[in-house]
């Protein structure tokens, strides 16, 4: 019976299974060679016995003592030098197969769509990433070849058995095949508990990484004790489901020696009185004890591996799940190169719903001309994000076109169009890294001197200059050790850096003072020119040198126009409190 057939893993999961086989062919050849030399080493001493027992002892050949001792001392060195050269080839090739297995699925989480990433917990993607790997350790590490060798070491000590009491050895297969039989229903039910368990911990990571993410929010409305109770509802949630698979393989590897038991049980009777019968000699039935003691191993081993190929299938099951799903480079593959461009944006009745019946832009038309500025006002769920997001490529319209440079977006390579743009959103989300690392985020390769730049531009150097170590200054998780004002500075750099075509400032001044927007409002202008840009903003003096401001509301543009001809309209945008400075 197939370790398939006895449900430890689908037909899906045993292709995978045969690809990872594949690409470390040889290492797991090599495993293979030690495990079988390893095997055949550990048959010497219980053969050995019966020589002792019946040829030195029995016949009094002490000449044969010393050469049966050499013979067994050699195969123990064999046997110790093989199993330590398995265990590091093996060791090895497992741990590059999790790190390539890793790097694999990052990268595709990574291209996902946007859409997708909102909708997932992030701890459920680090499980899949980091923790589902792990399992490949049982499949090509020790697992696999592990598996190979116990049935090697079956199959050939069954034969010696069945050559030194075939009656004695039929009754004992007996055995291993209703144990056989036992073991396919008990990994039938194993496999889905060991994939709920790992789902379970994923669910609970990501609602660890939320409530630390948010601690400060946490705090701030004194929610400790309830986010205790939702996450110690979900640790017994997980509690319970790894109770149940720990009782289950418990169970297999009780059964596995209770088998060992009942077969050391027919042993005695049928061997000992094949002794009294004449038809087997002591040193036969020693032998025959020591081959069934060495095939315990085996066979308790098999159940174990069994078991952790079992989770291991679970996690190349969930792993294969989220590749399944199609990234944008896969989108991009029937899609045109974009070639140079212009910075043409046109919205041409575009219409958005995340939610199917729910709409949140309604029949939105434009036109950004290269070089100009939109600016786009209206209260909070106006839409205006959402319309960011659309230019962004972040969503696609649910309805009408998106055209860059008179070309439909949605037939344009997403990679491509990204590189012309930068952004500066309202998250001014930093890396754990130095302030030049952060800056040259969206240029790896600039110089510090292009950095310094940029910096003067967005009035960094005035922060960054008071610090010891200068741009080497680390920022902290989230940039935690700058002020929010000097994270958007930060932010407004690092979109310079990059030199964008088509460039997003979603509040790009909010965490400015007065004084500090008063300084970078010339760097803004001389980013934005040349560039065709979109300004989500509240404060008057950001938006009023716009070419066009789009009022917002509803989902809907309710009214259009330069800050001098709307202010001069009793409408919504004049009707606005918005800030002069």
């Amino acid at each position: 019976m197939s370790l398939w057939h006895m449900g430890v893993g689908s037909r899906q999961s045993w292709r995978d299974l045969g690809a990872l086989v594949w690409r470390y062919r040889g290492r797991l050849a090599l495993g293979l060679a030690l495990m079988v030399l390893s095997r055949l080493s550990a048959f010497v001493l219980p053969a050995g016995s019966k020589y002792l027992i019946d040829d030195v002892i029995g016949a009094h050949r002490a000449e044969l003592l010393l050469p049966l001792a050499v013979v067994v001392g050699l195969a123990a060195v064999v046997q110790a030098l093989s199993a330590y050269a398995l265990s590091h080839v093996l060791g090895v090739t497992a741990q590059r197969a999790i790190a390539d297995i890793r790097k694999s699925v990052h990268y595709h989480v990574l291209r996902l769509p946007l859409s997708h990433l909102d909708t997932t917990k992030t701890g459920v993607l680090v499980s899949r990433i980091m923790t589902d790997a792990d399992g490949v350790r049982n499949l090509i590490g020790t697992g696999l070849v592990e598996l190979a060798g116990g049935i090697a070491t079956t199959v050939i000590g069954v034969s010696v058995l069945v050559y030194l009491n075939w009656r004695l050895t039929l009754v004992t297969i007996g055995i291993l095949a209703l144990f056989g039989a036992a073991m396919a229903v008990a990994f039938r039910r194993l496999r889905p508990l060991f994939y709920h368990r790992n789902h379970a911990q994923a669910e609970l990571t990501g609602r660890l990484n939320e409530t630390l993410g948010g601690i400060r929010i946490v705090k701030a409305y004194t929610a400790e004790a309830r986010e205790h109770a939702v996450f110690s509802e979900g640790v017994d949630r997980l509690f319970t489901t790894v109770r149940r698979s720990m009782t289950a393989a418990s169970a297999t590897s009780a059964l596995s020696m209770f088998v060992v038991g009942t077969i050391g049980v027919v042993m005695i009777v049928i061997g000992g009185r094949a002794i009294i019968a004449g038809t087997m000699t002591v040193g036969d039935l020693v032998m025959y004890t020591v081959f069934v003691a060495l095939l315990n191993t085996p066979v308790v081993q098999m159940a174990s591996i069994v078991t952790q190929l079992t989770d291991a299938f679970a996690g190349l099951d969930r792993i294969r799940e989220i590749k399944a799903i199609p990234t944008e480079d896969d989108e991009d593959e029937s899609r045109q190169p974009l070639g140079d461009v212009l910075g043409e944006v046109v919205f041409d009745a575009v219409s958005f719903e995340y939610t199917a019946g729910t709409p949140v832009l309604r029949t939105i038309s434009f036109v950004a001309h290269p070089g100009s500025t939109t600016a786009l006002v209206g209260p909070s769920g106006a839409g205006k994000t959402t319309l960011i997001n659309l230019v962004m490529a972040f969503n696609a319209p649910t309805a009408g076109r998106i055209l860059i440079d008179g070309r439909d977006l949605a037939t344009l390579r997403i990679k491509d169009y990204r590189e012309v743009l930068g952004a500066v959103l309202q998250d001014n989300f930093l890396f754990d890294g130095t302030i030049a690392d952060n800056i040259r985020f969206s240029k790896p390769g600039a110089s510090l001197d292009d950095v310094k730049r940029v910096s003067r531009i967005a009035h960094c150097d005035e922060f960054v200059d008071r610090f010891q170590d200068g741009y080497d200054t680390r920022v902290g998780e989230r940039g935690i050790r700058l002020s929010g004002g000097q994270r958007q500075r930060v932010a407004i750099a690092r979109a310079i850096l990059s030199d964008p075509r088509i460039l997003i400032l979603d509040e790009a001044t909010s965490n400015l003072d007065t004084e500090n927007e008063a300084f970078i409002q010339d760097g803004l202008r001389a980013l934005r020119a040349g560039r065709t840009t979109f300004v989500i903003a509240h404060r008057s003096s950001t938006i009023r040198t716009a070419d066009q401001i789009l009022v917002m509301d509803g989902g809907e543009v309710v009214e259009r126009g330069t800050h001098d001809v709307l202010a001069k309209v009793s409408g919504r945008y004049r009707g606005q409190s918005l800030p002069v400075t």
